[in-house]
């Protein structure tokens, strides 16, 4: 799909636009071992090819992860807990801010799809891709 200046439409103005997704996942592990120096990476980076490759990249404006850390050892009351917290998420899924990815139409890329270098000169990595970074 392309839009009228001939420029192929995804990052957040896909086909899907309009349309809100959040991932919801489940983790056995604790919430510091995915955090930024935890063993298993931080959850962020780790969701990173799914939140912006495949759902911002669709369109859909992307809602934060909820994320259930070691929930293979959930005691009851946290479970119930956590089901609550989900259930208010899921309530506040039509105004809940979503990230704030870069759009690929947005005039902070050039012609070969590369950040601009006047915006956060000398950074790299997955954060400069969101527009307040």
């Amino acid at each position: 799909m392309t839009g009228p200046d001939g420029r192929t439409l995804r990052y957040g103005d896909g086909a899907l636009s309009g349309k809100r997704a959040m991932v919801v996942l489940t983790a056995g592990a604790p919430e510091e071992s995915m955090g930024p120096r935890g063993i298993n990476g931080d959850v962020d980076q780790l969701l990173f090819p799914l939140q912006h490759g495949t759902l911002w990249y669709s369109g859909m404006s992307v809602l934060p992860p909820h994320v259930v850390y070691g929930a293979d050892r959930l005691a009851p009351e946290a479970y119930r807990e956590n089901a609550r917290d989900l259930r208010e998420r899921l309530r506040t899924l039509p105004t809940a801010e979503p990230l704030p990815f870069r759009r690929q139409n947005g005039g902070d890329y050039d012609e070969r799809l590369v950040l601009r270098p006047d915006l956060l000169p000398g950074r790299s990595g997955l954060a400069v891709h969101y527009a307040r970074s």
